[in-house]
């Protein structure tokens, strides 16, 4: 550990401050571990309201067992881990000897910044908006990654930054390569990626001009949303997310409910809720015009019944547009029984029997309510200061599944984690990087 700790300080240009503990762990006790770290994240409450909220937007099937597929998937899948309360480098006793340096070089990243950052504290700064601390998660993993990037090149004389061209997706590997990641639904998958690759993506362009230097100043001033870790450009530039808000629900929709979760999905979580429903260009490209938003989740206790209300605003009219034709689209691919269509330039609503489903544009914004009734949704547009929504004909009808009306968008068009762990899906490295095959 010393030679490769030596040599990550070198690549970083972090020294380090106070001696580091290296242990190896079981597969028990790296379980025993995630269960310890996911307590501690988050109480059992919250993440019950995390499950549910996945259900409501469509990413998890009714009923998935979040906490024991999380727990499940990470033991299978950490090869080591950084732990800043215990400042210890657990190492899994079961990891391949040709892979140890590797998880070393991730790890030990990890350690030094933690040294120079306190990476517990500046993660948690950044609550309760989810949006910004994934932002923040993806800040770590990815900076890891590219410092392994530049450890697995020192004997080429070549670093990350000499690699304009270098496509950070060729480092995923297999990821249906265990058992629980195989059976994963699409969004966890993309969910425990994207703090990695997108995160290295973010990393290569921030040193790519002046090296590692830049990676404090990051510290200092943390990228606010997903939307800059997808676009570094924009955080370069300093564009922020424009704040959202939403009026109190409770009492509009009664003493039977009770509110789960209020929150900010960001660019990442609104693609992923496209993609359910959307083929990914089209989502990566709707939700790329993103320029803030707000959802909140609703359950009443008695039939564990969910509401789902979102706010969020597009960056331009023609975008708010184009949202509303395809995002139209995507809610009736979401429910499957529906009935009493009615649709207008910027109106859409349906009936299903888990409540009626709302949708409605004006300028930047539009707002969803998914769940209720008509006269709640009244309600909800009038405590916005929006005009009231179009009354449904005498006798509504039902339609066949409709496609988008407006064209996706062209070239020329505007556009429960587990800290300082490592996947193995990123174990399987590309070759290419030291001439050497596995």
């Amino acid at each position: 550990m010393p030679i490769v700790l030596g040599q990550m300080s070198q690549i970083t240009g972090l020294k380090l401050v106070t001696p580091l503990k290296k242990s190896l762990r079981s597969r028990e006790e790296i379980r025993a571990y995630v269960i310890k770290q996911m307590n501690e994240e988050k109480n059992a409450a919250e993440r019950y309201a995390d499950q549910r909220s996945a259900e409501a937007f469509g990413l998890l099937p009714k009923g998935f067992d979040l906490d024991s597929f999380m727990v499940n998937v990470l033991t299978e899948q950490v090869e080591g881990l950084y732990d800043p309360k215990a400042r210890e480098f657990y190492i899994a006793d079961w990891s391949p000897l040709a892979d140890q340096r590797m998880v070393m070089a991730h790890e030990l990243t990890h350690a030094l910044e933690d040294q120079h950052f306190q990476i517990e504290a500046w993660l948690k700064a950044a609550r309760p908006n989810e949006d910004a601390e994934l932002a923040r998660d993806a800040v770590l993993e990815g900076s890891a990654m590219a410092a392994m990037v530049d450890y697995l090149m020192l004997s080429t004389g070549r670093s990350l930054k000499d690699l304009p061209d270098f496509d950070p997706s060729m480092l995923i590997g297999d990821l249906g390569s265990t058992p629980t990641l195989e059976k994963a639904p699409p969004f966890l998958k993309d969910a425990l990626i994207f703090p990695y690759i997108g995160g290295l993506n973010f990393s290569a362009a921030v040193i790519r001009n002046v090296g590692w230097s830049a990676l404090p100043a990051v510290f200092e001033k943390p990228p606010v949303s997903t939307q800059q870790i997808l676009h570094p450009a924009l955080y370069r530039s300093g564009k922020t997310p424009v704040t959202v808000t939403l009026p109190q629900l409770e009492k509009l929709l009664g003493n039977n409910w009770s509110k789960l979760d209020e929150n900010i999905m960001g660019e990442f979580g609104w693609k992923e809720v496209l993609k359910q429903f959307l083929d990914n260009d089209r989502a990566k490209n709707l939700a790329a015009s993103w320029e803030g938003d707000r959802y909140a989740v609703f359950e009443q206790k008695q039939t564990e019944k969910l509401v789902l209300v979102t706010r969020l605003h597009l960056n331009t009219e023609e975008h708010a547009v184009r949202f509303f034709g395809q995002y139209s689209e995507a809610l009736e691919k979401k429910y499957s029984e529906r009935s009493n269509l009615l649709r207008r330039p910027n109106f859409f609503s349906f009936d299903t029997p888990d409540g009626s489903v709302f949708l409605d544009c004006m300028g930047l914004e539009c707002v969803t309510l998914e769940g209720t009734t008509r006269d709640k949704f009244d309600a909800f547009t009038k405590a916005l200061n929006w005009p009231l929504a179009p009354e449904p004909p005498e006798k509504p009808g039902s339609a066949p599944t409709k496609t988008a009306m407006i064209p996706a968008y062209g070239e020329n068009s505007v556009a429960v984690r587990v800290p300082g762990s490592f996947l193995r899906g990123q174990m399987l490295l590309l070759s290419a990087l030291n001439g050497e095959k596995r």
